[in-house]
């Protein structure tokens, strides 16, 4: 499969550009120059629909492929509707993945998440940790679709000799995250709660469980200068004569804060004045989820937004859009 030189001039089929993480990157795209960005709609291309995907590729012919496409959710989503997400999401890597193959896509980017790792995985999480343990149970299908889809890569890179690459985002917000009241993730949950308590005059919000675990958070723009950082490097990141397979890279700023200080921070942000109680009864999740992002700063990239300023960008843009996030 011959090299893809990666310049403004490539065809770059972009799927999901219309949730938060599909339309920053299609924001730094557009940014760095890239004028053949081919995108679709969901009322356009049905991405579970194999023959359409197949027809698809076939006619548009693109370079390489960034998937963003994917089923997302909080806690509460995951826990809902299990069957949806690893259904689902499967469908979606399977039809995408396997058309790019079939119409000679030079090079693809799949985007998968934190989740994938062990519940209880040393922390920071390094790469290797992949399969070495069990999963968080409150997102274990979404987590095993995500695996499915990095194995996917690595097994057509290995029979069909591909450039398929893998990035792990770590939490992610920032401008067009869903700010649903039930399913939702948890930066843009709490905005919405307390902008709310702040308009209502109510004394106190609650989130669940204790406060005490420990989540990394990125901001969306930065996740979209890292893929295409990684999508652009010149060197394959899988290498068929390395044992065991390995061609995925954590995205992730490296440092971390509970989820009670997230709260007092984001409390600050919004101007809300009450309490914040917490419902020890529902679920924390994992005890802590920091990545170790020892490769990705290997290969000359780190993060440029810090946690308080992005939060304050984002809470910014909730209110400049809260009418239209209520329709």
């Amino acid at each position: 499969m011959a090299d893809l030189d990666l310049n403004e001039n490539a065809r770059i089929y972009l799927a999901g550009h219309h949730g938060m993480v599909g339309s920053a990157i299609e924001r730094q795209l557009r940014e760095q120059g890239f004028t053949h960005i081919i995108v679709r709609g969901r009322e356009q291309l049905d991405l579970l629909d194999q023959r359409a995907v197949s027809r698809f590729f076939l006619a548009e012919k693109p370079d390489c492929v960034i998937m963003a496409a994917a089923k997302v959710g909080g806690i509460h989503a995951n826990s809902a509707y299990p069957a949806d997400f690893i259904y689902q999401n499967l469908i979606v890597e399977c039809n995408v993945i396997e058309s790019a193959f079939r119409s000679g896509v030079q090079r693809l980017l799949f985007l998968g998440s934190s989740c994938i790792y062990p519940r209880l995985s040393e922390q920071p999480i390094q790469e290797q940790a992949l399969m070495h343990g069990a999963l968080e149970p409150t997102n274990e299908s979404y987590a095993i679709a995500k695996i499915a889809g990095i194995k996917l890569c690595e097994a057509y890179n290995r029979q069909h000799g591909t450039d398929f690459r893998s990035v792990m985002p770590t939490n992610l917000y920032g401008p067009n995250d869903s700010f649903h009241a039930e399913n939702s993730h948890v930066i843009p949950a709490m905005i919405r709660k307390f902008h709310e308590a702040k308009g209502q005059g109510s004394a106190s919000v609650e989130f669940w469980g204790s406060g005490n675990a420990r989540r990394e958070f990125l901001h969306v723009d930065d996740m979209a200068a890292a893929c295409i950082h990684v999508l652009g490097l010149a060197k394959p990141l899988y290498d068929s004569h390395t044992e065991p397979m390995f061609s995925h890279i954590n995205l992730g700023s490296g440092t971390d804060v509970t989820i009670r200080e997230l709260a007092e921070t984001l409390k600050q942000v919004t101007g809300y004045r009450g309490e914040i109680c917490w419902d020890v009864s529902q679920p924390d999740g994992m005890p802590r989820k920091l990545l170790d992002v020892t490769k990705l700063r290997s290969l000359g990239w780190q993060h440029s937004i810090a946690l308080e300023a992005g939060l304050k960008q984002t809470y910014r843009w909730y209110t400049d859009n809260e009418a239209c996030l209520r329709k």
